[in-house]
């Protein structure tokens, strides 16, 4: 049945009046007659639609005659934030900047204090079917871009194609000293040892090579500011990489350092780009510097 269009307002925002007893998922793609099953859910997944006035993301809502329904040309506020920035969201994958002193994911001592559960908790407030998958993990004392996918086959993509997807995984770390090269590029092959230390050692089948491009961004105070790039994504990587050139990451007590300017592990992941596996469009998400990083130099 044919919807009827109530008005068209200058910001391309449409509503719609519903005519009959329904629920919002048929009322949309009987009304959207353009757009795809996918589409419509990807309008209900951004909140782009609302009930009168009221935006929404469950698909099963009940409507009944009388009632305004809205298609937005720009996500409505959300009610439900999140207790650290929300970078990107949509229906396949949502980006967060998580602070330190944070999991990413649950471990033997801490299961509920997490980005993980968080998130979850976060998704499930939109609709209580809703999930999240982990993609890659950060440190508990590295802050930066973390990065979850919100469907299996999307976790899978980028676990599959992962080195084909990821361009770049991009950090900063204030170090001790200051590097005597400007750049360079370390490349090791890493054993982690039976207490869950990492190190360099020789190739063989129980280690896995590691390759860390660093640039210095500025330094003073006997610290240096680095831009990191990492080309394999190995287990503490940049942290032995640091400490065996003989500038380890400050506040790294266990890789030798020696002092502990703001109180935390002094690296942020401050740049993630990918190109985004059901798009195919290339996107780079950034986290700013942390602001006690500069605070070192001043």
């Amino acid at each position: 049945m044919e919807q009827k269009r109530t008005f068209r307002d200058k910001s391309r925002e449409t509503t719609y009046t519903v005519e009959a007893e329904t629920t919002l998922l048929p009322f949309l793609l009987e009304t959207l007659k353009g757009k795809s099953r996918n589409n419509v859910k990807s309008l209900l997944s951004r909140k782009l639609v609302t009930v009168d006035g009221h935006p929404t993301s469950q698909f099963d809502t009940p409507l009944h005659p009388g009632q305004q329904i809205t298609i937005l040309s720009v996500p409505a506020p959300r009610q439900d934030a999140l207790p650290f920035p929300l970078l990107y969201e949509d229906e396949h994958l949502i980006v967060v900047n998580k602070p330190a002193k944070l999991l990413s994911v649950a471990n033997e001592k801490e299961k509920l204090r997490t980005a993980y559960h968080i998130v979850t908790d976060y998704v499930k407030s939109q609709h209580i079917d809703n999930r999240i998958f982990i993609i890659h993990r950060l440190d508990r004392d590295t802050s930066g871009v973390l990065m979850f996918a919100k469907d299996a086959h999307t976790k899978e993509l980028f676990q599959e194609r992962w080195n084909e997807i990821v361009t770049r995984r991009g950090y900063q770390a204030l170090v001790e000293g200051v590097p005597r090269k400007e750049c360079d590029t370390i490349r090791t092959h890493l054993v982690e040892t039976k207490t869950h230390m990492v190190f360099s050692g020789d190739p063989g089948p129980n280690s896995h090579e590691a390759i860390t491009n660093y640039k210095v961004l500025k330094s003073g105070g006997g610290y240096a500011l680095l831009d990191i790039s990492i080309d394999t994504g190995r287990k503490n990587q940049i942290r032995v990489h640091m400490a065996e050139m003989g500038h380890p990451v400050a506040g790294d007590k266990q890789y030798g350092a020696e002092t502990n300017p703001i109180g935390r592990l002094c690296l942020h992941a401050n740049e993630l780009s990918f190109v985004h596996p059901e798009t195919g469009k290339h996107i780079t998400f950034t986290a700013k510097t942390p602001r006690d990083f500069n605070r070192v130099f001043r």
